[in-house]
């Protein structure tokens, strides 16, 4: 066989044999080899000129760290930030249209932050660890410090669940910030939080330096309905109806003796939980100081849902307490036993409104106010 085939001089000039060679990939890595103090939250960027990368591999010791390639595979980016005070190592590998291998590396360490800054869980959550919470449960982290750059904290924070629904951060004043979802979790599976904060700058000079992950399992949907103007709690475990219970809510002869009415969430349980009347005296009318046993605390206003102390006639009849809910003794060790933090109780028929900042009530906020509390889009 026979051609015609034209030179890369594009003019004249028959028979030479073989095409223009491409011209050769360049691979580019930043942070450059022998940076002292890169900047943590700049990640790593690799790209290549003239040709697509084919491999990249960033190290810190023996750990690898995670990234992406843009769809032309010119580009490739950590998905998180550096931790502060580290030595990587990078490699890349990129080829022109002929095939032909370019290859780059970068030996860097990233800066020693002035301060720093760490994160935990709400108490509540944190002494409940290898147990089961409720379908309502918030993911409440708190920091040592001011957080000024919270956009990019918020970034950080990754929620993985095994039946996922749609859910949103929601700052509340500048330490703390907290995960609810816009429908109850699913029952029976896992939920994931990596709060991914090492290298992350939170304010000026300040820095995370650790990660953080925990576990929690979603255990069975416990949603109690107490309609104190019937006196009644009924409890939904996994949608199944138990048997109706009498009650006694707050006997509203002042707000603070008023039950509030709203979507509470179960905190702590403690058997016996002392009480006492706030601000009040020994021998002030109304004073109080009291041992009350099976007690589920559901706000910081002092509301608990226990066995009553006494005044047995008052149940399915009455509101006679200080406040919180009493239950007869067989209901309340039950509703104690089966409580996990995070278990709905929904409280109607009083005149005093749960305020959304009152211990767990996040789910008083509507799903759009609640969002507008994120920092991201």
């Amino acid at each position: 066989m026979s051609a015609c085939q034209g030179d890369s001089g594009g003019s004249g000039g028959g028979g030479g044999g073989g095409g223009s060679k491409a011209a050769p990939a360049k691979v580019t890595i930043t942070p450059a080899s022998d940076t002292k103090k890169a900047r943590p939250d700049s990640g790593v960027t690799v790209t290549a000129a003239g040709g697509k990368l084919d491999a990249v591999s960033v190290k810190a010791g023996s750990k690898d760290v995670a990234g992406t390639f843009n769809a032309a595979r010119t580009e490739w980016k950590s998905t998180w930030t550096l931790s502060p005070s580290t030595s990587y190592e990078v490699s890349a590998t990129a080829k022109n249209a002929d095939g032909a291998a370019a290859q780059a590396t970068s030996k860097f360490r990233t800066l020693k932050p002035d301060e720093t800054l760490s994160a935990s869980l709400d108490w509540i959550l944190e002494g409940n660890r290898g147990k089961e919470y409720g379908v309502g449960t918030p993911i409440i982290l708190n920091f040592d410090r001011e957080v000024h750059n919270k956009e990019q904290v918020e970034k950080a924070l990754e929620v993985k669940a095994e039946k996922p629904v749609e859910g949103a951060w929601r700052w509340i004043g500048n330490q703390q910030v907290v995960y609810r979802t816009k429908t109850y979790w699913p029952a029976h599976q896992k939920v994931t939080l990596v709060a991914h904060l090492a290298g992350v700058r939170s304010s000026k000079g300040v820095y995370g330096t650790k990660d953080l992950t925990r576990t929690f399992e979603i255990g069975e949907s416990r949603i109690s309905t107490v309609d104190l103007k019937k006196h009644r709690r009924i409890t939904k475990v996994d949608g199944k109806k138990e048997k109706s219970v009498p009650v006694s809510g707050g006997n509203g002869t002042t707000l603070e003796y008023t039950t509030t009415s709203g979507i509470h969430l179960t905190m702590e349980k403690n058997n016996p939980t002392r009480m006492i009347s706030p601000g009040r005296k020994k021998g002030d009318p109304g004073y109080y100081d009291l041992l009350i046993n099976y007690a589920v605390r559901i706000s910081n206003s002092g509301e608990y849902l226990h066995q009553t102390s006494g005044e047995y006639y008052c149940l399915g009849r009455e509101n006679c307490s200080h406040g919180c809910v009493r239950q007869p003794d067989a209901a309340a060790v039950k509703f104690y036993k089966n409580s996990q933090p995070g278990d709905v109780v929904i409280v109607t028929g009083t005149r005093r409104d749960l305020d959304w900042q009152n211990g767990w009530s996040f789910w008083e906020l509507s799903w759009d106010k609640w969002k507008k509390g994120s920092e991201l889009d």
